[in-house]
C-alpha cells in the first residue's frame, strides 16, 4: 500500500519538495562551476545571462516540471523549453553535457535508484526538446 501511494505522489514530492530541488539544481550547477569537464558548458552560461541567473531561473521551473508550484510559469507565462532555449545553441554534443552534469549532481545528491532512474527519464526527454541544433 505504501508503494503505490508513492507512485502516485509527485516527483516534486519525492524528490523532497522545494528543499530537494533546490539542493539538486545547486549541486548541478556546483558541479558546472567546478568540473573541468563541463567547462564548455559554464562558458555558454557565461555567454548568456550567468550561472546565478540559471540557478533560480532552473529552481523555478523544475518545481513545476516535477509537479510542485509553477513558479516559471507565473514569471514568465509559459514553460516551454524549446522557446525558452531558442537563443542557446545546443546540439547532441552540449545535450549530452547537460545530461552528464545532472546525473552527476543526482548521483552526488545520492537520490534513490528508481527515483533517479525517474528524474533522468524526465532530463533526457526535456534536454532533445531543448535541443535546436544537429
Amino acid at each position: 500500500m505504501l508503494i503505490a501511494a508513492q507512485h502516485k505522489q509527485s516527483l516534486f514530492h519525492q524528490i523532497g519538495g522545494e528543499d530537494g530541488v533546490r539542493a539538486l539544481v545547486e549541486t548541478f550547477y556546483d558541479i558546472i562551476e567546478q568540473d573541468a569537464d563541463a567547462a564548455p558548458l559554464l562558458r555558454l552560461h557565461q555567454q548568456g545571462h550567468g550561472v546565478a541567473h540559471s540557478r533560480a531561473e532552473q529552481f523555478n521551473y523544475l518545481c513545476g516540471f516535477f509537479g510542485g508550484p509553477q513558479y516559471y510559469v507565473m514569471k514568465h507565462r509559459h514553460a516551454r523549453l524549446r522557446e525558452i532555449h531558442e537563443h542557446v545553441p545546443i546540439g547532441p554534443e552540449m545535450r549530452d553535457l547537460w545530461l552528464d552534469c545532472m546525473r552527476k549532481a543526482i548521483d552526488q545528491r545520492a537520490i534513490a535508484p528508481a527515483l533517479a532512474t525517474q528524474l533522468m527519464n524526465h532530463f533526457t526527454r526535456a534536454a532533445e526538446i531543448s535541443r535546436n541544433m544537429d
